[in-house]
This record gives structure tokens, sequence and C-alpha cells, in this order.
């Protein structure tokens, strides 16, 4: 299971306010995943648990080692012999909460895990407002996991508007970028592809973003469209605005001939700030 080619499972959800009802749902995709071939399965972000309300989402969760959530997806991963990337799960951390992506290798051991950066403080529009700094604790560290064909930096949603982090991803080695993702319906219409065939574009390297899509317990809508993107900007798959699976062939050999066109990774300078 090593070399530049290998088949990828993204899995679409519509995350609810209930973990156990979450974590069977995510299982049925990731053995479809599996059974279709895929030697690596992604999830979205609020794989196991999409809850708005802070005294209900304290409520629901516990620290890593007593999450059972994190104990049943190791043991799939294993049962299956794949890769499992889990976009993230809420964890408990003192007084606060890690939006946290795990990464399980085939033997079900935990490989890595990325607790989002950015966090996701706005007023939309339309009225609706989010603030996810007052539940969540923003992570410090940008996070790459090693598989067997390269390295994939890892990051989360919000994440998804602040280039320097996938550059730095990139210029340390990923020809591989994770986005699993919740976006609103009103910026998923208006950015979501755009902005992840840019990432991909702008550091030569293949973008997968696995999304909730629909209307969730809280009212909230999620945009969906699943997107596997090429280091060229090309789309190789879209899951809709279905829950399921998409598959997508990857071929790591396009990382280098996109670099080579186009070696920008090896042209930063220093600019200086504006006078």
């Amino acid at each position: 299971m090593t070399g530049d080619k290998f088949t990828i499972g993204l899995v679409q959800m519509t995350s609810s306010n209930e973990v156990a009802e979450n974590v069977a749902a995510a299982e049925v995709f990731i053995r479809e995943a599996a059974a279709g071939g895929a030697q690596l399965v992604m999830t979205p972000e609020c794989t196991s648990l999409l809850e708005l309300g802070r005294k209900a989402l304290f409520a629901k969760i516990h620290v890593q080692d007593e999450e059972s959530a994190v104990r049943r997806f190791s043991a799939l991963a294993e049962e299956l012999g794949i890769w499992l990337v889990i976009g993230s799960m809420p964890i408990l951390v003192g007084d606060k909460v890690a939006n946290r992506c795990f990464v399980f290798g085939p033997d079900g051991v935990l490989e890595q895990i990325y607790d989002k950066i950015h966090m996701f403080d706005v007023d939309l529009p339309n009225g609706e407002q989010y603030r996810e700094s007052r539940s969540y604790q923003a992570g410090e560290q940008a996070v790459l996991a090693d598989l067997p064909w390269g390295r994939m930096g890892l990051t989360i949603c919000y994440d998804l508007r602040f280039p320097y982090l996938f550059r730095k991803l990139a210029q340390a080695g990923a020809t591989m970028l994770s986005v699993p993702a919740a976006f609103t319906q009103q910026t998923g219409e208006a950015h979501w592809h755009t902005l992840l065939r840019a990432r991909a574009i702008e550091n030569g390297a293949f973008v997968f973003a696995p999304a909730q899509t629909g209307t969730h317990a809280s009212g909230r809508k999620t945009y969906g469209h699943s997107l596997v993107i090429d280091p060229w900007g090309k789309i190789l798959a879209d899951g809709g605005t279905e829950p399921g699976v998409s598959l997508a062939e990857i071929d790591l050999t396009l990382v280098e001939a996109a670099r080579t066109n186009i070696p920008s990774l090896q042209h930063d300078r220093p600019v200086k700030d504006p006078a």
C-alpha cells in the first residue's frame, strides 16, 4: 500500500446533536468507502457531534482517553485495514473544547491529531452569528501526518481562509492538504469551490475536503460538496448536497509535475511592511 497512487473516499454527513447516532452513520459510510476500494477514508468536521449550545455541548463530550467515539473509530480503521481521518470531534480540554482531527493507521493506532487553529467568530449578512471562541480553545501547532503515499497537512474548515497555514504545510513537505469542514450554506455557495481550488493551485498539492451537508438539529444549514482537487485545480470528485461517499483515484506524480511547471513554493521573498 505504498507508491504514488491510491484511492480516497470522502464521507459527507448531516451530523446531529446525538453522538451515538452520528458515530453509527459515519461507520456506515466509512464501510461503504472501504468496500469501494478506498485506502484512505476521511470524514467531515463535527463528525461525532454538531452541537451549537455551550451547555449541551459540554454535557455530551469527554476528555480524549474517555471518548468512546475515539475507540470506535480506532477499531474500525483496524478492522477495515484503512487509513482513517476523522475530520474533527469535540474533545474536552480543561474548561474549553478542542475541535480535534484524528488520523488512525490501518492497525488502529492513533498516528496524529490536529486542533483547529482559527476560530469562526463571525456575523453573517443573513443574521447568523457564530462565536466558536466562546467554547473552543484554538490550536497553536501546524501538523503534518505521514501516510504511506506522502505527507498530508491537516487543517479544519475556517482554516481555509488563512493561506499562510497551507503554504507553511506545503513548504514543510505536504503533497496533500485536508480540509474537513462544516461550511455554512451562505459562505459555501460564495467561496467553497473557489478557495479550495486556490489552495490546491497555489501550493501544487491535492486538496481533500469532506463536508457536512443539509439542515442540522440546530437549524444550521451546511453546504456539502465534498471535494477532491488535484494540484492543477481540477475537481476530481464533488459530493453534491446529499450524504454519502465520493471516491477518487489519486496520482501523486501530479504534484511534482505541477510544482515543476510553476515552482512558486521556492520563490518566496522577504517583503517589508507597507510604508
